[in-house]
C-alpha cells in the first residue's frame, strides 16, 4: 500500500513540476532526434546527419512544449517558435560540438569502436538540458 502511494504521490510530482515535463518532452525530443540522425545518416554523412535531424525534433519539441510545459504566453505562436529556434540553434552549436567532438576525435583518440557515432550523438543531445530549459523559461515562452 505505501509503494503505491509513494507511486502515485511521484507521478502526481511530475505531473505538477514544470522542470519533470520539461525533461519528459526533451527526453521525447531527443529520442526523435536520433532516430532521425540514424535515418538520415544512411543517406548523408555523420556530420550532415547531426545538423538536418535538427528541425526535425526543434518542431517536436516546441510544439510538445508549448502543450505540456509552459503556461500560454501573450506573445504569438510564431514568435515563441523563433525564440525557440534561436535557443536551440545555440544548443545545436552545443550538440554538434560534443557530438561530433566525441565521435571523431575523443572515442578514435580512446579507441571506442562500440556504437560510437550512437552514444556520441545521444550524449551530445542530452548535453544542453539546463541551459535551454532556463534560455525557453525566461525568453522562449515569456
Amino acid at each position: 500500500m505505501i509503494l503505491i502511494r509513494t507511486a502515485n504521490s511521484s507521478i502526481a510530482a511530475i505531473s505538477t513540476s514544470r522542470f519533470a515535463r520539461f525533461l519528459l518532452v526533451g527526453g521525447a525530443a531527443a529520442a526523435i532526434n536520433v532516430a532521425s540522425r540514424v535515418i538520415i545518416s544512411k543517406f548523408l554523412p555523420f556530420e550532415y546527419a547531426v545538423a538536418l535531424a535538427f528541425p526535425i525534433a526543434l518542431t517536436f519539441a516546441f510544439v510538445m512544449s508549448r502543450l505540456l510545459v509552459f503556461e500560454r504566453a501573450e506573445s504569438s505562436a510564431w514568435g515563441q517558435y523563433f525564440r525557440f529556434f534561436l535557443v536551440n540553434l545555440v544548443a545545436l552549436a552545443q550538440v554538434w560540438l560534443v557530438s561530433v567532438g566525441l565521435a571523431k576525435w575523443l572515442f578514435p583518440m580512446i579507441g571506442w569502436t562500440f556504437h560510437s557515432e550512437l552514444i556520441a550523438h545521444t550524449v551530445g543531445v542530452c548535453s544542453p538540458v539546463l541551459t535551454s530549459y532556463y534560455a525557453h523559461k525566461v525568453f522562449t515562452f515569456r
